[in-house]
């Protein structure tokens, strides 16, 4: 990973195994994709502060570094979230 790249504007923790985070990340991809907005799935399994903050909550989403929704990712929220003004 290149380190001087900017961090991605989307964040979807999620864990192996999470059928809530398949439909997590199509929705993200969908919705990220068709704003043009960069987005990272991150899985939590080898992360124990992450493990330990997230593990009854996954999938996770952030947005610009904070927690925006768990569980079901909805795409008429994250799109909201998204193209909002920011500031």
């Amino acid at each position: 990973m290149d380190s001087s790249a900017p961090d991605p504007r989307v964040l979807l923790l999620t864990r192996a195994g999470c059928h809530l985070c398949a439909a997590a990340r199509e929705t993200v991809a969908a919705v990220a994709g068709r704003l043009g907005v960069a987005w990272a799935e991150r899985r939590i399994d080898g992360d124990p502060e992450l493990l330990a903050r997230h593990a009854e909550e996954v999938p996770v989403l952030l947005v610009d570094g904070t927690v925006r929704d768990f569980w079901v990712i909805d795409a008429r929220r994250l799109e909201g979230l998204l193209t909002a003004p920011q500031g």
